[in-house]
């Protein structure tokens, strides 16, 4: 979408209303673009009776690919952009970014926008280091941020980044007979039997005891920002392990720094 005098910040989130659903309904999308690129974007699952109907509208509710003229297309009213706490990762040198289920969408305009800044040079780019962990329940989700990742990890190594960001996907649950038999037979391939990623996806849910000390290990005298969406249950251990695994002095260790967008 575009939109003239359209001004936006990673992580932020827009309220949408389709006037031929509803002139009352009003709906929060996170932004999946970046402030770098020409349009705005969100990622909308149908998940109800608004999304479905709005899928529909715009002949989004088919398997086949159906190309739908643009004066054809519902007109879209936009409220905002709203600001989330995700935006100060740009304060830190090291940031932990967490996400549990949806709770990843911010986060693709946040690598977004880290991206383009790091391939450009640009000077008021603090961070040196990234590491990302997301948590998902099923496969279902994991195609389009699959692409997004598998995008920054080429660029990235092409351009002598390789190590610039470090991420980590869980898959709780979800995974069918066929593909655990994929997973056994492709263990040794170089790339992620269901992802398709150079790295590998863990099954289960992280330990975070052993994660915390890790990072903090690899850090000493940096404090880290730590950025989690995702619901308020993770939230809890991921703030406790912050205070716990945090340095009072900074020279002495590493100090965490616990951010959170609960839904």
């Amino acid at each position: 979408m575009k939109k003239p005098g359209f001004a936006m910040l990673p992580g932020q989130y827009i309220f949408i209303k389709c006037p031929k659903l509803s002139n009352l309904q009003w709906h929060p999308f996170t932004l999946t673009s970046s402030p770098d690129e020409d349009f705005f974007s969100v990622h909308i699952r149908t998940v109800g009776d608004w999304t479905q109907a709005l899928a529909k509208a715009c002949g989004a509710n088919s398997e086949d690919e159906i190309y739908m003229m643009p004066s054809k297309l519902p007109k879209i009213a936009v409220d905002g952009p709203f600001g989330t706490a995700s935006i100060d990762i740009f304060k830190y040198q090291v940031g932990m970014c967490v996400a549990a289920g949806i709770g990843v969408t911010p986060f693709a305009s946040i690598l977004k926008s880290i991206w383009y800044r790091l391939l450009n040079n640009s000077e008021d780019l603090k961070l040196k280091k990234v590491y990302f962990f997301w948590i998902c329940p099923d496969t279902n989700a994991f195609e389009w941020f699959s692409e997004l990742l598998e995008r920054f990890e080429s660029d990235m190594i092409e351009k002598g980044h390789a190590g610039f960001l470090n991420y980590n996907i869980y898959l709780t649950r979800g995974w069918s007979l066929k593909q655990a038999k994929n997973i056994y037979l492709l263990e040794n391939e170089n790339t992620d039997a269901i992802t398709g990623l150079r790295q590998k996806t863990h099954y289960g849910r992280p330990k975070w005891t052993s994660i915390f000390p890790e990072i903090a290990n690899e850090n000493q005298g940096i404090d880290t920002g730590v950025f989690y969406c995702g619901p308020s249950g993770l939230s809890e251990i991921l703030h406790r392990n912050c205070e716990l695994h945090s340095t009072i002095s900074r020279e002495a260790g590493c100090r965490f720094f616990y951010n959170k967008e609960n839904f």
